[in-house]
């Protein structure tokens, strides 16, 4: 019986590994789907410990430029940020990990998949709504949440089975990855503590304040202080150059799919100045209802991204609406990184809709006469004057 387990090497995925290969007899396939933030060292690692659970094969899926293609670009274009605050760091690699395992699974002709989810979080959700919509016919197992199991209780199993891996737990879990890193802990079980600055992965490394100039070409980063690459490989320099500032820090406070509040910490310096700069430079080259509507939209598309509805066809026609807003956003964004904070300075592009010729703001028009400013100002009191006049003393 083949059956498709999606493992990442951790205490969950690693139970799951040795129960059901040991306990129900199936063939097990692990599958790790990198979006970003493995080494290769560490893949060797996973695939070493996978093999010695038991798993009769492993697999290590790169989707990192999937994941840009499917996914981050929309998130770049969409401005978006879940409640105004979580770039939705790793909750939209979900999406990406389980399309390609549910795939993997199919090209090799398993009849079930496995992951370590519990009963109590969002990735159950996505993982499973995924799998379903993709390959109904493939019957999904999961054995912790189907069983509620403790951490003690896996590990003891583990134990007695000749696992004796250090399964202490760390006292912030770290889940990284191309858009950013998410960081829990006790204090993110609370509503009044915050993370200290050690809990996050990157320290203050730099204190000299620079200058940095990103380059958009239709919504994309394709460039970083005049030196051209993918935009893929565009964050992750922005990544390295602004986490030294220990830039990106935040905590997100949002609903999950399930109905609960939740809480987490999470490091993200190149979505967060990447998202800004882009906005920044759609509010120069955008009209004002390109850029209303493009907020609705881009809203929208991250809650249902959060929750799992990625394949829902109105994300296609969201993507086809976002890509096309994306025409004439294209120039440079002048970056001032300091520690803890950037500051965004300005920007050029050929498309900046403040074009001097037709006046500046506050100053001499150059377009119209006064005359015609008086005339329109008029008209646009008309309605409120009519409302005005026909509830007096209604109040």
């Amino acid at each position: 019986m083949k059956l498709v387990l999606a493992y990442s090497g951790g205490l969950d995925t690693s139970y799951c590994a040795k129960y059901l290969s040991k306990e129900k007899g199936f063939e097990v396939h692990a599958v790790s789907v990198n979006t970003g933030g493995f080494s290769p060292e560490e893949i060797k690692t996973i695939e070493e410990k996978a093999l010695q659970l038991g798993a009769s094969s492993y697999t290590s899926i790169d989707a990192v430029q999937t994941f840009y293609d499917k996914v981050v670009k929309y998130l770049i274009f969409g401005n978006v940020l879940k409640n105004n605050t979580y770039p939705l760091s790793v909750s939209a690699e979900r999406i990406v990990q389980a399309i390609e395992i549910v795939n993997h699974a199919k090209k090799i002709g398993a009849k079930y998949i496995a992951h370590g989810s519990t009963g109590a979080g969002n990735d159950q959700v996505r993982f499973d709504m995924i799998f379903q919509i993709i390959a109904p016919e493939i019957e999904i197992i999961t054995p912790i949440r189907d069983n509620k199991l403790a951490r003690e209780v896996e590990i003891k199993y583990l134990q007695e089975n000749g696992v004796d891996y250090p399964w202490e737990k760390a006292k912030y879990s770290i889940n990284r990855g191309l858009w950013g890193t998410s960081v829990g802990g006790e204090e993110t079980l609370t509503s009044e503590k915050a993370l200290p600055d050690s809990a996050f992965p990157s320290q203050l490394e730099e204190k000299t304040p620079t200058d940095v100039t990103l380059t958009f070409k239709q919504g994309e980063l394709v460039a970083i202080d005049g030196v051209t690459d993918e935009p893929v490989n565009n964050i992750e320099k922005l990544e390295a150059m602004a986490s030294k500032y220990a830039i990106g820090r935040d905590i997100h406070v949002g609903d999950t799919i399930i109905g609960i509040k939740g809480r987490v910490g999470f490091e993200a310096a190149a979505a967060l100045i990447i998202l800004k700069a882009h906005h920044l430079l759609e509010k120069h080259t955008l009209t004002k209802w390109q850029q209303f509507q493009k907020e609705q939209q881009g809203n929208f598309y991250g809650m249902l991204l959060h929750e799992g509805h990625y394949l829902d066809a109105v994300m296609r026609n969201i993507e086809a609406f976002l890509a096309d807003t994306q025409k004439t956003v294209s120039g440079d964004v002048f970056v001032s990184l300091y520690p803890f904070q950037f500051r965004l300075n300005g920007i050029s592009s050929p498309h900046d809709l403040m074009n001097a010729s037709f006046g500046s703001y506050g100053e001499m028009n150059k377009g119209w006469s006064a005359e015609e400013a008086k005339g329109f100002i008029k008209i646009q009191s008309n309605a409120g004057k009519i409302y005005n006049h026909v509830n007096q003393g209604n109040d």
